[in-house]
């Protein structure tokens, strides 16, 4: 069984000209105390159509319901994102002109907050992208090494990679042709970011 509640504000009429149904589905103005009633629907609705109406001729003239949602006649268009709408691993490679000038530290610093686990490195020869790994064993840090080369080699753009104490892989990430880091390098961060790693890391002890 339904409940509606509806408020309204009419002017105060005297009590024995109030209609019955006003006083069970109405909130009303009785002198200068509201007065709310509820009113049940049970089957059929009790109050009708009450609050349809039919369209003001100015309405009508402006034929606003010609592009209503729903209506047959509705223009749908299909939005492509812009390339910066997208996630840095959506993103492909594109080719860095020796002649362009690397990423800023500033601009650089702000794209790193997407990717995970990654950190910048100001050298000499220019700005780098550095992230370690510690893995479980030797054979699973050649694994890891395989893992990142595959995606590497999809993007055109390779890290260089590092096997550490048979435990650790270290890769660095920058564009030697113009001394720093262009968008490429960070792209590929990203999609190495999706590689799989749980298998390889060490297991956490789980004491009982």
């Amino acid at each position: 069984m339904a409940t509606t509640h509806l408020s309204f504000t009419i002017p105060t009429l005297p009590k024995p000209c109030l209609p019955r149904y006003h006083r069970y589905g109405f909130s009303v103005l009785t002198g200068n105390r509201m007065v709310t009633v509820k009113t049940r629907a049970m089957g059929g609705d009790l109050l009708g159509d009450f609050g349809a109406r039919d369209p003001f001729p100015a309405e009508i003239e402006s034929r606003f319901a010609e592009k209503v949602l729903g209506n047959v006649d509705t223009e749908h268009k299909i939005l492509i994102p812009k390339v910066s709408a997208l996630s840095l691993a959506q993103q492909e490679c594109t080719p860095v002109s020796p002649l362009q000038a690397p990423m800023s530290k500033d601009d650089a610093q702000m794209l790193l907050r997407k990717v995970v686990g990654w950190r910048l490195l100001d050298e000499e020869d220019g700005l780098k992208l550095q992230c370690l790994w510690k893995l479980r064993d030797f054979k699973c840090g050649v694994e890891l090494i395989n893992r990142i080369y595959k995606v590497a080699e999809a993007s055109g753009n390779f890290p260089d990679l590092h096997l550490e104490q048979r435990i650790q892989v270290r890769a660095e990430l920058w564009t030697e042709s113009i001394g720093g880091l262009s968008m490429n390098d960070f792209i590929v961060a990203a999609k190495i970011d999706e590689i799989k790693t749980s298998d390889l890391v060490p297991r956490k002890r789980v004491w009982a």
